[in-house]
Parts: C-alpha cells; sequence; structure tokens
C-alpha cells in the first residue's frame, strides 16, 4: 500500500511559527505555500523561510510538499532550485494545464538534484489542476512522468474559469472531481480535494468530506487544523468494516498457503478487488489509532 494522504495542510510560506509548529497537527502531509499565499515582495523571503524549516526542522517523516510559483513568473525557477537542495519530498505544480508543464518543471528538478548532489528522481511532483483545459488533459498530465505521486483539483480558479461560483452541493464540480479522479486511478497515482474555506462550517466541511470519499478521492486538502480530525473521522473504517477486512486478508492469505486458485468467504468468492479493499481498510485504520 502507497502512503496515505487523507490530508494535506497548507502552510504559508512566509508564516514561521505555523512552519515550526505544523507537524504536531497530525495532519499526513505539509505543504508550505510560496504561490497564492505570498504577496509579491514576500516572495524571496518565503522561500528562504521554507527552505531552512525543511532544510533544518524535524517533521517526524511527515510528508513535505511545497507548492511554488509557476514557471511563468520570476519566482518558479528558484522556488524549484531550493526546494530541491532542502531536500523536500514533493514539488507541487500550480495551474497545471498540459503536459508541457510538468515536463518543463520535471527537467529543472532534475537539472537541480545533479546541481545538488541529490540523486536523480528522489523529488516527487504533485500537480494542482485548476481550469478547465487542465481537466480535459488531467489523464495526459497524470501519466506525463514517473514522478508524478497525485493530482489535486484547485476548485476556486476552475469555478473561475467556468464562469460559475462554488455551491454547498458543489454540483459545479462533479465533473472536474470525476474526471481528474479517473484519470489518477488510471495512472495509479494518488487524487487530492480542494480545499474548503469556510473553517467556521464545520457541518458543511463534514458533508463534503463524506461526498469525496464516496468518490474514491484519497484524501482533501485543508487549510485549518481544525479541519483534521473531521478528515480523519470521515476516512476511519468502522469496526465491522474492520473485522470483515481482517477476515478477508486471512482467507486469501491462507488460500495462498495451501496454494488454491479459488477464495471464499462464507460461502462468497473473493476477488482481488475485494482483497485490495480489505488492504486499505486495515491501512486506514492503522492510520487512525
Amino acid at each position: 500500500m502507497g502512503r496515505l494522504r487523507r490530508t494535506m495542510l497548507y502552510v504559508p510560506g512566509n508564516n514561521a511559527g505555523m512552519m515550526a509548529d505544523a507537524m504536531i497537527y497530525g495532519a499526513d502531509s505539509i505543504m508550505f505555500d510560496l504561490e497564492d499565499s505570498i504577496s509579491l515582495k514576500e516572495k524571496d523571503a518565503a522561500r528562504h523561510l521554507v527552505y531552512q524549516a525543511v532544510k533544518n526542522l524535524d517533521f517526524g517523516g511527515v510528508e513535505l510538499v511545497c507548492r511554488v510559483n509557476g514557471l511563468d513568473s520570476p519566482y518558479g525557477e528558484n522556488d524549484i532550485e531550493a526546494m530541491v537542495a532542502a531536500g523536500i519530498h514533493v514539488i507541487r505544480l500550480p495551474k497545471t494545464e498540459t503536459v508541457e508543464d510538468i515536463r518543463a518543471v520535471e527537467q529543472l528538478i532534475a537539472k537541480y538534484e545533479v546541481k545538488h548532489n541529490i540523486e536523480v528522481g528522489t523529488v516527487k511532483m504533485m500537480a494542482a489542476i485548476e481550469s478547465a483545459l487542465g481537466i480535459i488533459n488531467a489523464y495526459s498530465i497524470a501519466t506525463a512522468s514517473n514522478r508524478l505521486i497525485g493530482i489535486a483539483i484547485g476548485a476556486e480558479d476552475y469555478v473561475t474559469n467556468l464562469k460559475t461560483t462554488r455551491s454547498a452541493s458543489g454540483v459545479e464540480l462533479l465533473y472536474a472531481r470525476s474526471q481528474l479522479l479517473n484519470a489518477a486511478r488510471a495512472a495509479g497515482i494518488a487524487a487530492l480535494d480542494t480545499v474548503f474555506s469556510d473553517v467556521d462550517d464545520s457541518e458543511g466541511f463534514t458533508k463534503e468530506v463524506k461526498l469525496i470519499k464516496q468518490l474514491g478521492f484519497d484524501g482533501k486538502s485543508v487549510i485549518n487544523p481544525r479541519q483534521i480530525p473531521i478528515v480523519h473521522q470521515v476516512f476511519k473504517p468502522t469496526d465491522s468494516e474492520i473485522s470483515h477486512a481482517q477476515a478477508v486478508i486471512k482467507a486469501s492469505d491462507e488460500a495462498e498457503i495451501k496454494g488454491l486458485g479459488v477464495v471464499s468467504l462464507n460461502g462468497k468468492m473473493i476477488d482481488k478487488p475485494i482483497v485490495e479493499r480489505a488492504q486499505r481498510i486495515i491501512e486506514l485504520a492503522k492510520a487512525s489509532r
């Protein structure tokens, strides 16, 4: 099973205090932001702060992600070099629309891995898709590089591009979420949902988390630590789900030991998808302890 990414906590790159405390909230991934949350006059200072945080702070094995500025800005390449040199795990591209966007960043990552004596291929990538063109090209984007560990939807830019706004039901995002999710699954990578910006609307947030879990997303980007336990609770398997998953895995293991081609449990055949679902339930259960 791959790394769990139920929650990816946004941390503004100019907030040294929040960076220092980021790991205590229990998010699966921490994403330092150098893009939208940083004013133009603070770009260089924020880059330096994030570099120092990644290089020197102990985040306890939590996955570290950095959303860099686009290469169409004066800051993108400098962001990439600094993050590669610092030892970031994942570089997140903003506003990804084409395969060329992925390959341009990939080439720069490789260039700076070589420059800083880091094994080529170490730094991974995640692509944020935030426009109609990006959604149309989601599968091409998802398969553009072996470095890609996931794709994510950025809702605010996307709905603006569609000339609409976000609603409580999320109907305007249904096609984009489904398209992005299917692209990620076909490519064998993670799918992350967008942020929910009203941190005081816990009921609405919970409803949206349940929706994206049912759709099949791996997790959700969050902008406030208070949102993390809500996501983890929604993704936590029930006791009955855990018991059934344990029974499925036990039956599968016993059948393999006996060399049986057919696996059954309580008179029902167990095929590969059922075993894979059981394995994910066990992983989620372990993470929820």
